[in-house]
């Protein structure tokens, strides 16, 4: 009897054995194999020896194999378990191979879709910062916005690594941009769990740094208004990096704002903030707005000598500042982290600082004297020359004044150089260091056989006590830094383009009017520029179309992109892939499919990256199932057949089942 239990048992486990696929030598007990089983056997190896064998290259770091063992395997048994999906990504991302680390992202793309469960935050994150650091840019994104899709990110350290290596390229800067925007709406919707990691205002520095390296200045500008939505304060070096942001964009009244709570800042960060107010004096010129730019540099002559009352924490308004529903960013100017790894590209156009005071450039007195002389106001130039004498960079021991006199007679402005030097006469006692100006305005009177003002200076230089045949001497040098002065005001004014002050408070008012949802304001603004045939720019119909999304307004979107399309023809340019990537992803949203095709075509046909996964998103948010079953031959009419075209032309582009 109990040998008889045992021969059973024997026979069972002999089947169980080879049913499993296990190792083992058979028994007298077990003459053949079931049909099902022997046809498998005979196809290849079987599971487990498969499995062995991917578990030994995976020891072995044969990458290459094992990514063909795993093949071999999952077409025909399935999914491996969740340890060696996990061993085998992890090897994968470890790889400096770029296909490994491909595979690996659609792997995780794949099993997302259809087995989850194998997948480990860790091992994601893991591959995640492996693609980011080799610049597999799409692929990485997948697998970003996977993790975004299932609520999870990687832990603090690791998202700012990812966003480093992102933003190291134009290309990535677009899908870094578009990926934290996509993390600040699940947030904003409430679509995240509580533990999920929130970015932090390095990584939006790091993005919003990254749009302004790359010109994606309007893409900036939704960046920083997503900033107090998720709650994050903004530091010191967002305040430089938004500065240079509003000056490509030309916001100046928005920069404006900022600069309260910077003049309060301590004594030893003023020098940090020289590109913020190089930005905010750049803006001044910009709008031909001399009396502020001349009060800015009053203020910065002071800077260092004034009492602060030292601001730990300001809120600034984005738009209007009455307006309820507008937003409100936290700033905290003392805030300065050095640890920022990607700092700004500090340009220094107009300023500088040098032995503890701001000084200004070739280029920023250029444009000052530019802005008194078309003005007219050359007595009030003086006046401020003579104030702020400190900030003029002046390269010997002469009058810091006497370069902008000599620049003035290079040019041919004779009567200019004259008023400024009689004015700065009366106000300086160390009448010397004017000797070889008065000499160079002498030399260009006779020059140009303007005998009576000649003789009306030389009556001047001899009240003055000079000596006219030194004088004469002296002017045969020519100093190089007037030189350089001279040529500059000379390319400042050949810069100037007719209506582009008007062109810029136009955008200004359409911005205020879109932030505030007074949508008709912002028409008839747009309107009256088309009367007056100020040409609008991109920033003008960026403006535009966010006004009309924040309302839901996608036919008037449709209608303004007929302008942008007549502006392009009849301007011959190009306008910045952002305008289209807002104009696309509105259409999309509204369903306008034929216009949607047409944005991609025009921007492909222009090599600008499209962020497929992005739009597939925003189709599938709001389009699931728009005519996913229905054929040509069951469309009612012409206008749903050709409208059917269009989003299933649009579903194929994206990949869309």
């Amino acid at each position: 009897m109990i040998r008889s239990l045992i021969r059973e048992k024997q026979r069972g486990s002999g089947l169980l054995r080879s049913l499993s696929g296990g190792r083992f030598v058979l028994g007298h007990n077990v003459t053949h194999f079931p049909k099902g089983i022997s046809t498998l056997c005979s196809k290849g190896p079987s599971r487990w020896s498969l499995l062995g064998k991917l578990e030994r290259e995976l020891k072995e770091h044969k990458i290459d194999e094992a990514w063909e063992t795993y093949n071999n395997f999952v077409r025909v048994y399935g999914f491996v378990d969740q340890s060696l999906v996990a061993n085998l990504i992890t090897e994968s991302s470890y790889s400096s191979d770029s296909k490994s680390l491909r595979m690996a992202s659609h792997l995780v793309v794949r099993l997302s879709k259809e087995r989850l469960v194998l997948l480990k935050p860790e091992v994601m994150t893991k591959l995640l910062l492996s693609l980011a650091r080799a610049q597999i840019l799409v692929p990485a994104a997948r697998v970003f916005r996977v993790m975004l899709e299932n609520k999870i990110l990687p832990p603090l350290e690791i998202l700012q690594m990812v966003f480093l290596h992102l933003v190291k390229t134009e290309t990535g800067t677009y899908l870094a941009s578009n990926i934290l925007g996509e993390i600040c709406c699940s947030l904003k919707e409430g679509r995240v769990n509580r533990t999920m990691t929130r970015p932090d205002v390095m990584v939006f520095n790091l993005v919003l740094s990254a749009c302004v390296r790359y010109g994606a200045s309007l893409q900036g500008q939704l960046i920083m208004e997503l900033m107090p939505v998720v709650g994050v304060a903004a530091d010191a070096h967002t305040a430089v990096i938004i500065a240079r942001i509003h000056e490509m964009n030309t916001a100046r009244d928005e920069l404006k704002k900022l600069k309260e709570c910077v003049d309060m800042v301590p004594v030893s960060l003023v020098h940090y903030y020289l590109p913020f107010y190089d930005s905010l004096l750049s803006l001044n010129f910009m709008f031909n707005d001399i009396d502020s730019a001349s009060t800015l540099l009053l203020d910065l002559s002071e800077l260092y000598l004034r009492d602060r009352n030292e601001q730990r924490s300001c809120n600034v308004s984005i738009g209007s500042d009455n307006i309820k529903m507008g937003l409100k960013l936290q700033f905290l100017p003392q805030q300065l982290h050095k640890d920022f790894v990607y700092k700004l590209n500090q340009r220094q156009e107009l300023l500088l600082h040098k032995n503890g005071n701001f000084v200004l450039t070739t280029k920023g007195l250029a444009k000052l004297i530019t802005g008194y002389k078309r003005a007219g106001r050359i007595n009030e130039l003086s006046r401020l020359l003579i104030t702020i004498q400190e900030m003029l960079n002046s390269p010997d021991k002469s009058s810091p004044c006497s370069q902008v006199i000599d620049a003035c007679v290079y040019l041919g402005w004779l009567e200019t150089a004259h008023d400024i030097l009689e004015d700065l006469v009366m106000e300086i006692e160390n009448h010397s260091v004017f000797l070889s100006s008065y000499a160079l305005l002498l030399s260009a009177y006779y020059s140009r056989d303007m005998v009576r003002e000649a003789e009306g200076l030389v009556r001047q230089i001899q009240r003055l006590g000079f000596d006219i045949e030194t004088s004469s001497k002296i002017s045969d040098s020519e100093d190089k830094h007037t030189s350089n002065l001279a040529n500059s005001i000379s390319q400042t004014m050949r810069e100037e383009e007719d209506g582009g002050v008007s062109l810029h408070q136009f955008n200004s008012s359409i911005f205020f009017f879109a932030k505030a949802k007074m949508i008709e304001d912002a028409r008839e603004t747009y309107r009256k520029m088309q009367k007056l045939k100020i040409h609008p720019n991109a920033s003008t119909y960026f403006y535009l179309i966010c006004g009309y999304s924040s309302l839901g307004m996608f036919r008037e979107i449709t209608i303004l992109w007929g302008d942008i399309k007549r502006s392009m023809v009849n301007r011959n340019t190009v306008y910045k892939r952002e305008l289209y990537e807002l104009v696309l992803l509105n259409f999309i949203q509204g369903g306008y499919f034929e216009r949607v095709m047409e944005v991609i075509h025009l921007m492909m046909e222009n090599d600008m990256f499209l962020d497929k996964w992005g739009y597939k998103t925003e189709f599938l948010k709001f389009h699931t199932n728009l005519y996913r079953t229905l054929t040509l031959a069951e469309a009612k009419d012409e206008a749903q057949r050709m409208r059917l075209e269009h989003v299933k032309a649009f579903r194929r582009w994206a990949g869309i089942s």
